[in-house]
């Protein structure tokens, strides 16, 4: 009996502290360290190896760095001229923009609508993966900062001079912006609790940023020095993998919430868990053989926070299944009425998410948001391991 009391209590520890231990432990340690940690650290950046990777560049004499804004699209001819049109009316000077659209095998007038609209370079790939048509694009690109969004993403107008502004440190390699999500009908009950958990999950970047450096981005609005650029596998999303490799490299990855951009939210929780399910396809791939997992380069600070915020969070479902199947077991071996306390709350939750489905009260959903979303890496684990996963990906219900 004591070893499955330590199992339960054990895996209901490591449940609340990434779900909410280290989102107030940090908000403790940033009260008192905050003001030294914002300051740029002392010892000189490594550049990261590309394979055969420009030195870095110095300092323009135009105080605004030239910028690439690069644009991934696969059949996207719905949204891509309102999205270059967007991408043009961003205040920022335009003798210092490019403008580039990649398509990536592209089998409707995705091409020719950006190249109407007025994109500065529009290039037509075979379809092999958002991130091969943006490494494509990166070898074409001008700018010393390459910038990156989605096709449904748009930018306000300051959000790329604010994106920019972050590169006026040398120290720092990577940073994304904020992306909102929004409702396609205002007023609504939307079944998908996204933005609920998107809050939060922004809260806790922000103290990252303060404290060292963002676990994962986004890739509705981020950027990379040019000549730190690192060309991962195609199935490895840039989200969750340049933030680590910049560290690894001696790079800070940031967020700058002033850099703001918005997109439809999916509009169902079951297009929501398909969305997660596929992006933990292409994330088990990072954590397992992607680098995550090894400690070397980390500083001990950042190590902390991929421990906590990436993998315990990943790991998440299978330390729920560990302690309901414990606490069932103590329960039955008469334990005690604590654990049929805790047993009654964790069936609690489970009908809560159930009930969801017939009653659209806000605290069933977000229960029911909570089950799904947790049960989103083992579904996408799941895919991986028995299937795959490929470079490339329809988009999501309702975001057209």
């Amino acid at each position: 009996m004591l070893a499955l009391q330590i199992v339960f209590w054990l895996c209901a520890a490591l449940i609340v502290w990434t779900q909410l231990g280290y989102a107030l432990a940090l908000f403790a340690v940033a009260r008192v360290l905050a003001p030294a940690a914002a300051l740029p650290r002392d010892r000189p950046p490594r550049s990261p190896n590309r394979g055969g990777a420009h030195q870095r560049s110095s300092a323009p004499a135009h105080p605004l760095p030239t910028v690439s804004l690069i644009v991934a699209a696969h059949d996207e001819q719905q949204v891509i001229a309102a999205k270059v049109a967007n991408a043009l009316a961003l205040d920022y000077p335009r003798e210092l923009l490019q403008l580039i659209v990649a398509c990536d095998g592209c089998s409707d007038a995705t091409a020719q609508r950006a190249r109407d609209a007025g994109a500065d370079l529009v290039l037509e790939l075979p379809r092999a993966g958002k991130i091969r048509a943006q490494d494509a694009a990166v070898q074409r690109a001008g700018g010393e900062i390459v910038a990156f969004s989605d096709a449904n993403s748009y930018w306000q107008p300051d959000a790329l001079a604010e994106l920019a502004g972050a590169f006026a440190s040398q120290h720092v390699g990577y940073a994304c912006g904020q992306v909102r999500f929004v409702q396609e009908a205002a007023g609504t009950t939307a079944s998908n609790q996204e933005g609920v958990y998107w809050r939060y999950e922004l809260a806790v970047r922000a103290l990252e940023s303060r404290l060292s450096s963002i676990t994962a981005g986004n890739g509705a609005i981020y950027a990379t020095r040019r000549d730190a650029y690192i060309v991962v596998d195609p199935i490895m999303g840039h989200d969750l993998s340049l933030p680590f490799n910049m560290v690894k490299h001696g790079l800070r990855a940031v967020y700058v919430p002033s850099a703001q951009a918005s997109e439809k939210m999916v509009p169902s929780l079951l297009g929501e868990f398909a969305r997660k399910r596929r992006m933990m396809s292409h994330t088990w791939p990072i954590v397992l053989r992607g680098g995550m997992l090894s400690p070397r380069g980390y500083p001990p600070l950042y190590a902390l926070m991929i421990f906590s915020h990436r993998l315990l969070r990943y790991a998440t479902p299978g330390l729920h299944a560990l302690a309901l199947a414990a606490n069932v077991a103590l329960v039955a071996a008469g334990a005690g009425v604590l654990y049929t306390i805790t047993l009654a709350l964790q069936l609690a939750l489970l009908l809560a998410a159930l009930l969801a489905g017939a009653l659209h009260a806000r605290p069933l959903l977000i229960a029911r948001y909570y089950v799904l979303t947790t049960a989103s890496p083992a579904a996408g684990l799941w895919d991986w391991l028995r299937h795959g996963t490929t470079a490339w990906w329809d988009a999501a219900e309702g975001t057209r």
